[in-house]
């Protein structure tokens, strides 16, 4: 079921086609999945010893292809969070309206960033096609050699490259700066690298 979700994921659109006919629908969605990092759900937790070791948790991660993992932009490990994690004061919490408001001038950054360049049908860099992407964010020589040097260790394909591309175009509309710096694809290479590699 998961590897049916790569075609609308990567295009937008979900492709039927039967002997008779073909048909197209629109299917561009935001994908946000969770999963275990074990089949029990303990690996990483402070005082927890698996039996079988890393193998458990490389098993159970394994049940996610490649191919899908290579089509999700962002990857976090969440550690597990104790009761006194959770009782003790949060004063350092962001406000979700002042969020909400950072997240409204980048999308509007994007919107205008691509009808300037002519695409006025594109709305943010996640739907910016692998040439668009690559004008748009142009990296400097600091980044490229950080691309190039993340490229070669990991063996990224060309879709995690531009999805990085992307990543780090966002981080920088985030930020409020014009031009993606090597922070930027430092924060997207390791959001796409944090597991499963």
């Amino acid at each position: 079921m998961l590897d049916s979700l790569r075609q609308p994921l990567e295009s937008g659109e979900t492709i039927i086609a039967r002997a008779n006919a073909r048909v197209t629908y629109p299917s561009r969605f935001q994908l946000i999945a969770a999963m275990n990092p074990c089949k029990c759900g303990l690996a990483g937790t402070p005082g927890h010893t698996c039996k079988r070791g890393a193998a458990c948790a490389d098993d159970y991660q394994s049940r996610v292809s490649g191919p899908f993992l290579d089509r999700i932009d962002i990857r976090i490990d969440v550690p597990a969070v104790s009761a006194a994690d959770m009782i003790g004061p949060s004063d350092h919490a962001e406000a979700s309206s002042v969020v909400a408001e950072r997240v409204a001038r980048a999308r509007e950054r994007q919107r205008l960033r691509y009808a300037e360049a002519g695409h006025p049908d594109i709305l943010t860099n996640a739907a910016a096609g692998p040439t668009l992407i690559e004008k748009i964010v142009n990296p400097d020589v600091e980044s490229q050699a950080l691309l190039m040097q993340a490229a070669n260790r990991f063996n990224l394909s060309a879709r995690a490259y531009h999805r990085v591309l992307k990543v780090a175009r966002t981080l920088a509309d985030l930020a409020g700066v014009d031009k993606v710096a090597r922070p930027h694809i430092a924060e997207a290479l390791g959001y796409r690298l944090n597991f499963g590699n």
